[in-house]
């Protein structure tokens, strides 16, 4: 029974790590699609828009239902609605071109059912494992996230370059598929309804609402990151544009770019994984910020010949990345009851998520008029800066705050 949890994550993992890694695979080519038709830092982050907006507005709303649904339904409709999304403007590109409204439109609805699917598969986490496993399973899944995304970029553009964007998305349909049929194979337990519910949507969503302002070290942590997001996001829409504007490479080059980043990502995953909770959470997001702005800011100044360089600092960016994610994501799971986490998480991935169309809308114009470094090197400074204040205000001297109270 000791080892019955792990055994339902290698299962659920062996399935999504096929899911994540079709995805990874459609994400970047999609990406270097529009990048080398288009050459448009507009058009890329209309793109990025329509892949966080509906999970920025729906967010909020979602987290009620997800305590009331079942979690491990709602994650195979999700995927479904994505598989079947996949389905369609795979068969689109394979036998037409479609407009940009057309492109811009299945990111819409993808990013609709991924607004479903990630806050359900967070908090199921909890319903599996036993809280003081969290921050080592959150260390497990950042190290299934990079290791598939590693192989996504390299995979997208071999099978791109190949062929056609239209069978890239084609085996994402296959991924979500697979997915689902492993969380076929195990059983999570839903969390027990308190015997007195709050009668209506809206009394609900206010006590989801209440419940997250409750625990004030996530609400200073969200609030961070809600910055962070703004300047940090649409950098994941413009390292290909660097790679092909400053650094004069093509599609390969870019590619390699997601993989060391994604290889940084393992390995900071895996890190992750070993420490546990030898260090507090905050102690390690100080410190994954302080590295991805330091990385950033250097990558702003590298001339065009640096390109090995630029690549290092990518490495740098990915391994601290788990560092943030894991424990900021285990802090929530252990701060809030499991039937009030749905709501919860939903709440803080569309904080997130609405902060990340402020700096896609800020980041088109000003890369447009002073070019792409400029984004890079700005980010970085505001990103150290978070990770300067964080360090501060859970590090004080005898009064450190403990997050997961």
């Amino acid at each position: 029974m000791h080892r019955q949890w792990q055994k339902t994550f290698v299962l659920i993992f062996s399935g999504q790590i096929f899911s994540i890694l079709t995805s990874a695979m459609v994400q970047f080519s999609i990406i270097w699609h529009l990048t080398e038709t288009t050459g448009s830092a507009a058009v890329l982050m209309i793109a990025g828009l329509a892949g966080f907006m509906p999970q920025a507005l729906l967010g909020p709303f979602i987290g009620v239902w997800l305590d009331r649904w079942n979690r491990k339904l709602t994650m195979m409709v999700a995927d479904s609605v994505i598989a079947f999304s996949s389905l369609v403007m795979g068969a689109w590109f394979l036998w037409g071109d479609p407009s940009l409204g057309g492109v811009y439109a299945i990111l819409f609805i993808r990013s609709a059912a991924t607004s479903f699917h990630a806050p359900s598969f967070q908090a199921a986490i909890p319903l599996i494992a036993p809280e003081e496993q969290l921050t080592k399973v959150a260390g497990w899944h950042q190290l299934v996230f990079s290791a598939s995304t590693v192989l996504g970029p390299a995979l997208g553009i071999a099978v791109y370059s190949a062929t056609s964007l239209g069978l890239v998305l084609l085996l994402d349909v296959a991924g979500a598929l697979l997915a689902n049929f492993m969380l076929l194979l195990v059983k999570i337990h839903q969390p027990k309804q308190k015997a007195v519910q709050a009668p209506s949507f809206r009394k609900e969503f206010t006590l989801g609402w209440k419940a997250f302002l409750s625990v004030k070290p996530v609400v200073t942590i969200t609030v961070a990151m809600a910055v962070f997001s703004v300047v940090f996001m649409p950098l994941a829409m413009l390292f290909p544009l660097i790679t092909l504007s400053h650094f004069n490479r093509g599609g390969y080059s870019a590619s390699l770019i997601e993989a060391v980043f994604g290889i940084g990502m393992i390995l900071g995953g895996a890190l992750l994984s070993v420490l546990g909770s030898k260090w507090r959470d905050s102690t390690y997001m100080s410190l994954s910020l302080g590295a991805i702005g330091f990385a950033c800011v250097l990558s702003g100044v590298v001339g065009s010949e640096a390109f090995l360089a630029f690549a290092v600092l990518s490495f740098i960016m990915g391994a601290a990345a788990p560092l943030f994610n894991g424990p900021y994501m285990a802090m929530i799971q252990k701060s809030y009851e499991p039937e009030k986490l749905g709501r919860v998480l939903s709440f803080v991935t569309s904080i997130g998520l609405l902060a990340s169309p402020i700096g896609l809308a800020l980041a088109g114009p000003v890369v447009e008029r002073f070019g792409v470094q400029m984004w890079f090197f700005w980010s970085g400074i505001v990103v150290a800066l978070i990770g300067i204040y964080l360090f501060l205000k859970f590090h004080r001297t005898g009064k450190e705050q403990r997050l997961d109270q």
